[in-house]
Formats: C-alpha cells, structure tokens, sequence
C-alpha cells in the first residue's frame, strides 16, 4: 500500500504496459483494457488484417524505443494502456511507473502462429522452430530478471489459455491488479474464442 502511494507521488499515474512476445495475446488484452474503459495510447496506423482481426492497438514511436535519446512522451501514457513487445521492456525510462500485464503462451502455439503469420504476408522465417524456441526461453528468464531489478515496474502475468478458458476470472485479477476502476463484465465479453486458431 505505502509502496503505492510513494510510486503515485514520486510519478503519477503509472503507465499500463501490456506486453508479451510476439502472437501471445497482446491485443487481446489490450482489447479488454479497452472495453473495461481504460484510455489507450494508440495512433491505429497498423490496421487489422487476418491475423489480427480486432486490429493491433500499437504505437508506432514503441518500436524505436531503443534507438531514442528523448522518451518524454511516454509520460503521455501515464493512466493509459500501452502496448510494448517484450525485447523492448528494458529501454522504458525510470521517469515513470510501470504496471505490466504480461501475455504468457504456449511457445509452440507462439512459433506455429508467428510461422502463420509470416507465410500469409509471404516472408521467410529468420529462425528455424528449435532455434526460436531457445531463444524464447531465454529472453523470458532476462524478462523476469528484469521485472525484479526495477522497482518502478510491477508485474502480473496472464496466461493466453487461461484468459480464453475463463475470461471473466482473468478480467477480475487485472482489474483488482489495476486498482479494480475497470468494467470486468466488458472486459470479459471481447475475449473472442475464435481467434484462437494456433493450438499447441
């Protein structure tokens, strides 16, 4: 509690940070923040496509994160849904707190739906399965040591199976996670079953 309230007045509101590798169910979660009535930053210049029919929810400034020498903007995130991919958690500047909503899937279902993905838009796979899949766990283990040694980052995992097994339940411990201002009942009705097509 104390801790809490001194990130709230050392930074403001905190940035809600959904993050995740590639095809594990970020826009999925940033959906929900969405329907549960958490402002996003977002600029919707990556459209929806087959792979992502309910759209990306990205930012395109993200993706250069590492590269820029003034992040000010990510102040701009403060009490907004962000969405950053998991290689580039690390480059967020401390000026800022962090709550993390971390996508976690089955690395077989990530691979095999990254592998969709690439075929559909015709482009070749940098890195063959077993490769990805060493590479994957890895990154992983970095991402949690990371989680530890930032004492503005706090961190909830959610499990890609689980929020579409039980989407209301998921709803609630994101919600409770956040400080419970969020509509569970919304958040839980865009969980789109369907979607999920890359089975392990």
């Amino acid at each position: 509690m104390f801790s809490g309230l001194f990130q709230r007045l050392r930074y403001g509101e905190p940035v809600v940070v959904v993050s995740g590798l590639p095809r594990s169910g970020t826009s999925m979660l940033m959906a929900m923040l969405e329907a549960g009535g958490l402002p996003l930053l977002t600029d919707a210049k990556r459209h929806a496509d087959p792979d992502n029919p309910r759209g990306y929810f990205e930012m395109e400034s993200v993706k250069s994160l590492g590269e820029q020498q003034d992040k000010a903007w990510v102040r701009n995130a403060r009490g907004k849904g962000l969405k950053v991919i998991s290689y580039l958690l690390k480059e967020l500047p401390d000026d800022n707190a962090y709550r993390v909503l971390f996508a976690r899937r089955d690395l077989a279902e990530v691979i095999r739906s990254q592998n969709v993905m690439l075929e559909r838009q015709q482009q070749p796979n940098p890195v063959d399965d077993a490769k990805a899949l060493d590479l994957f766990r890895k990154h992983l283990v970095n991402v949690q040591l990371l989680m530890r040694s930032r004492r503005n980052f706090r961190l909830l995992e959610v499990a890609h199976r689980d929020a579409l097994a039980d989407p209301r339940r998921t709803a609630v411990a994101i919600n409770a996670f956040l400080g419970g201002r969020l509509d569970v009942e919304r958040m839980a009705a865009v969980v789109d079953r369907e979607l999920y097509r890359n089975r392990a």
